[in-house]
């Protein structure tokens, strides 16, 4: 599903009343089934940016269109993913994942087929019955995944969903996030700080500049699946990616 930002600017009212411009003028199309990755300092506004397509926040100004109709609230064909995992403690893997299915209503027998098919789907077999807290890192982010894709979004929204993970665990949950958007293509839209990662899974790559977040620069990383980190041609793009964000950096 197309991800449509018409001059998207969000200003927020700080202490004393002063107004904050977070983002300024953003515009840009994500294409259906595209992964784009977004770069950016903290503060720039990324998640905010997430946000407000997800319907969980709005713009002050400017329009967001997914699959041709406005964004005006949350809505069922976008789910976002946190840093946080945000699962419910005291719900099994399997309840957690099956968490949006059952406010919607679905009938228990529908709803099992579907969840197996998703912990299955993220690598997660034998774990259904077991709680949060006996998870390591990697495996709650991956219930995190299931439960987002359990909805059968046809958008999702990562924000730095990998963070707080260990390298090898980073790496890990890289290919199986590439594993599962291959078979979905499900629309991405991944927040991260990381241009390693944002070049090893990105189709296109949105840096946005220092607050207010503006674009600053998009590229294309035309490197075929899978992607060896150590090629020159993954090195090329990662170097000219780490080269703008300094030139950036240092112009402001």
């Amino acid at each position: 599903m197309t991800v449509v930002l018409r001059n998207v600017s969000k200003t927020f009212t700080a202490r004393q009343n002063e107004q904050l411009l977070a983002l300024d003028n953003i515009s840009a199309t994500v294409a259906k089934g595209e992964f784009l990755c977004i770069l950016g300092p903290s503060g720039c506004g990324k998640t905010t940016l997430l946000r407000m397509i997800g319907g969980l926040d709005h713009p002050t100004s400017g329009e967001i269109v997914v699959g041709g109709t406005p964004v005006t609230g949350p809505d069922p064909r976008l789910a976002m993913i946190f840093q946080e995992y945000s699962l419910y403690p005291w719900r099994t893997v399997r309840a957690n994942v099956g968490f949006g299915l059952q406010m919607r209503g679905m009938p228990d027998e529908e709803r099992e087929e579907i969840v197996n098919r998703f912990i299955g789907l993220v690598g997660l077999e034998g774990f259904g019955d077991s709680y949060p807290y006996e998870l390591s890192g990697g495996m709650r982010q991956r219930v995190a995944v299931a439960r987002a894709l359990a909805t059968d979004p046809a958008v999702l929204l990562m924000d730095e969903p990998f963070g707080a993970l260990d390298a090898r665990t980073r790496n890990r949950m890289q290919k199986e996030l590439l594993f599962i958007w291959e078979k979905t293509k499900k629309t991405v839209m991944f927040v991260t700080h990381s241009v390693d990662e944002a070049v090893f899974l990105a189709d296109r790559i949105m840096v946005l500049s220092a607050r207010p977040g503006r674009i600053a620069g998009i590229y294309d990383v035309d490197i075929p699946r899978p992607r060896d980190r150590t090629s020159v041609e993954f090195a090329t793009i990662r170097r000219n990616v780490l080269e703008f964000i300094d030139r950036l950096e240092h112009s402001q």
